[in-house]
């Protein structure tokens, strides 16, 4: 990818892996975004973010999946670039459109690949990953039909104030900036129980995405664990949220083939 700096702009590379299912495709692909932890000095272990048993479930139902590590976090290393300023006057805009700039060049790789089907891409984030979904598809990328954000947003503070995140209101105003740009259905997937954002915070957050024009549903499940807010990496948890992703899923890309007249099957139904 390009990155412009104080000397002008640099070429960085991004460390993504790949999953396919077996056969030559071409296959729908999902783009999947880590989060971010903490505590900053943990960022190095984010690694190559190797949810597998999450990975599989995706690949079972006939997607590839690409895994970026967004730059600053585990193999990718370098500057972090998503700095958010302080608690009482974060930018989220700013942390946002340097995490899509990631995405967007992992899709454009992606496109290159021969068993990627580059007219049905799906974003898929957890966290930080969530809200990086979020601001990428705002860009409106060709092929991206949908965006999965699980426990998406910035600035949690689960330790000092738990379900309580710093600047709220300028998150939604951020949500609201991005959803006016945004022309694909977006499904939101939190925890009752989410340390890092409280379901009224995320209603907030949610309505404010729907008046601005974006369109999409939200799902608030019932506590798991000590801390919701992880759910979608705990192995145990896929049974809670595979049935309506697939669902989610499954009509875009029903939708995605009429509009194209696709002879591209249908996501495959978990056996």
């Amino acid at each position: 990818m390009t990155e412009n700096g104080l000397f002008g702009t640099s070429q960085r590379e991004i460390v993504a892996t790949t999953y396919m299912p077996d056969g030559a495709g071409p296959f729908p692909l999902i783009v999947l975004s880590h989060g971010n932890p903490p505590n900053a000095r943990d960022r190095v272990k984010v690694g190559r973010y190797r949810k597998l048993a999450q990975i599989r479930e995706f690949v079972h139902m006939g997607f590839a999946v690409i895994v970026p590590i967004r730059r600053g976090y585990g193999a990718t290393g370098g500057t972090f670039a998503e700095d958010t300023g302080s608690c009482k006057r974060p930018d989220f805009v700013a942390a946002g459109n340097a995490a899509a700039q990631d995405l967007l060049a992992t899709i454009a790789f992606a496109d290159t690949l021969p068993q990627i089907d580059k007219n049905h891409v799906i974003l898929v984030g957890q966290s930080a990953g969530g809200f990086a979904s979020l601001a990428t598809a705002s860009y409106s990328p060709p092929g991206v039909i949908a965006v999965v954000n699980f426990s998406g947003g910035r600035g949690g503070r689960p330790v000092t104030n738990p379900g309580d995140p710093c600047g709220p209101d300028r998150m939604a105003e951020t949500i609201g900036h991005y959803a006016s740009t945004t022309h694909v259905p977006v499904y939101w997937h939190y925890v009752q129980n989410d340390n890092f954002f409280a379901p009224d915070v995320v209603r907030t957050w949610f309505s404010a995405f729907q008046a601005a024009g974006g369109q999409g549903q939200l799902v608030i499940e019932q506590p798991f664990g000590r801390d919701g807010h992880g759910m979608f990496a705990v192995d145990r948890a896929i049974p809670i949220w595979e049935p309506g992703f697939q669902s989610f899923v499954s009509s875009v890309l029903h939708t995605a083939n009429a509009a194209n007249d696709s002879p591209l099957d249908a996501v495959k139904s978990k056996q």
